[in-house]
């Protein structure tokens, strides 16, 4: 499972490849911000039967370069560092997968540069910020109550983070809000499997401006290859409806909704979604 430091010019990235190097890359974006690819860990290691996977650590963050300039630390800078990976990997056909923010900059990608993946896959986002404005009302009402205090504090703490500990530490505290069972007995499984590098810095910046400015719905309709879109039925942060809506706008778009399923759909119901994405895969790349 190699790991190259990938020059796109101005910063590198870091990304975990894993998988037969005959196969079509398959460039993963992980959550956050402030995440890197081990959010992934090996839930999605049965896909390298189909594709490459390239397990990127966006800018700033992960094991890539952290003196990347803050001010390029923006949605649109992450999405125009895809092309330059595919482009420092000599892949001329590759595919998008991105999860929750990873999402947001597969899907920025789509439409600020449509047809540069041959395909796209976009788990648990939203088109528009204005999908995030139904969750403190869901805060509210969330179970246990231990809980919804645990995570309400974490959220407060997003802004001024300090350290890797710290961030470690609202990880934890924020997960169970993620699945559809807040009590789901694979939680602290998932919470070891996944434990990475954090970048402080890229989750205090982003807190502070509303995680990036989610604003690709007005867009969909430049979408010029084929889209998977992934939801989960009970995921609290971005709703089942938004990935609705930008299946709706985007050409030909397949959506997907796992039906016992949160935020973390590819830890609750495995198996179907490797077998969701794979098939989706095997399509869009022949």
């Amino acid at each position: 499972m190699p790991t190259q430091l990938l020059n796109i010019g101005d910063t590198r990235l870091s990304a975990d490849l894993r998988g037969p190097e005959h196969l079509p890359p398959l460039i993963v974006l992980h959550g956050g911000p402030g995440l890197d690819h081990h959010e992934f860990a090996d839930y999605l290691d049965p896909l390298t039967d189909t594709v490459r996977l390239v397990l990127l650590d966006m800018r700033a963050q992960g094991e890539s370069d952290r003196n990347a300039p803050e001010d390029t630390w923006t949605l649109p800078q992450m999405a125009a560092d895809v092309g330059a990976v595919a482009r420092a990997l000599g892949a001329e056909n590759y595919a998008v997968f991105g999860h929750s923010y990873g999402a947001f900059v597969a899907l920025q990608q789509a439409t600020s540069e449509p047809g540069a993946a041959a395909a796209s896959v976009v788990c648990c986002g939203v088109p528009s910020s204005r999908y995030l404005d139904g969750v403190p009302a869901k805060l509210e009402t969330f179970e246990p109550l231990e809980l919804r205090e645990q995570v309400r504090a974490s959220w407060a703490s997003e802004a001024s983070v300090m350290t890797e500990a710290d961030f470690a530490r609202i990880m934890d505290e924020q997960m169970p809000w993620h699945f559809a069972d807040p009590r789901d007995p694979r939680l602290p499984e998932y919470t070891r499997r996944s434990a990475g590098r954090y970048a402080p810095d890229v989750l205090r910046k982003f807190s502070a401006a509303g995680y990036g400015g989610i604003e690709a719905e007005g867009r969909l309709g430049r979408v010029a290859a084929p889209m998977l879109v992934l939801a989960g039925r009970h995921d609290r942060t971005c709703p089942p409806e938004a990935s609705q809506a930008t299946a709706a706008g985007v050409p030909g778009a397949q959506l997907h909704v796992f039906e016992e399923s949160g935020h973390m759909p590819f830890v609750e119901q495995p198996d179907e979604f490797l077998r969701v994405v794979r098939e989706f895969l095997k399509s869009a790349l022949k």
